[in-house]
């Protein structure tokens, strides 16, 4: 058998139809050991497969931006808290966000629909835009993603505080001035978000 037949084997080996095979990924190799861990019982080995998950969910690959996105940390924190102060900053000194809020105060409908939009749109920025690869990982009680908790958190407090310190709510009526920062919310949401996932740590 010459040099040529074994060019032909390789060259079959890696295309089929004309096409090279897609490179595994790292959700494949999750999905390989999920699969795994269901027909494994012994404590031991269930224990290391599960640490080797984890492990494996915490892999360096590239995204667009920057590295695959799972942990929320005190960098994530900090730039989340430098985007809600930017995108916020031009709501606190306008007035029309005091006007806002009591509009809504006497339209409850209208605000719970503006905080519903303002969780689904932060949402859609971490975990379905392009921007970055985010992972959820240990969600809260099973369910909520910790980095769309902490972003959010931050955003209210930041909120809460800023437009307090500044005098622009009066919490003699504190239902008037909780719509009121929650008007302010709406922009240090986007802006934590997008803060947060924007530079790519």
């Amino acid at each position: 058998m010459g040099a040529g037949d074994d060019d032909e084997r390789v060259g079959n080996s890696e295309t089929r139809g004309g096409e090279r095979p897609t490179r595994p990924k790292v959700d494949d190799l999750l999905d390989e050991l999920e699969v795994l861990e269901a027909k494994v019982h012994a404590p031991e080995a269930k224990e290391q497969l599960a640490e080797t998950i984890r492990l494996a969910r915490r892999l360096d690959t590239r995204g667009p931006f920057g590295n695959v996105v799972t942990s929320f940390d005190r960098t994530d924190a900090a730039e989340a808290l430098v985007g809600s102060v930017v995108f916020g900053i031009p709501m606190l000194v306008e007035s029309g966000t005091l006007e806002v809020g009591t509009f809504v105060a006497s339209h409850v409908g209208y605000l719970l629909g503006t905080l519903a939009f303002t969780v689904a749109l932060v949402y859609g920025l971490l975990y379905v835009a392009d921007f970055q690869e985010v992972k959820i990982v240990d969600p809260v009680f099973g369910l909520v993603p910790r980095r769309m908790v902490g972003v959010l958190t931050i955003s209210v407090v930041t909120a809460t505080m800023l437009m307090t310190a500044w005098g622009r709510v009066d919490w003699s009526t504190p239902w008037l001035a909780a719509c009121q920062v929650s008007v302010c919310f709406v922009a240090m949401a986007i802006g934590a978000a997008l803060g947060d996932i924007l530079p790519g740590t």
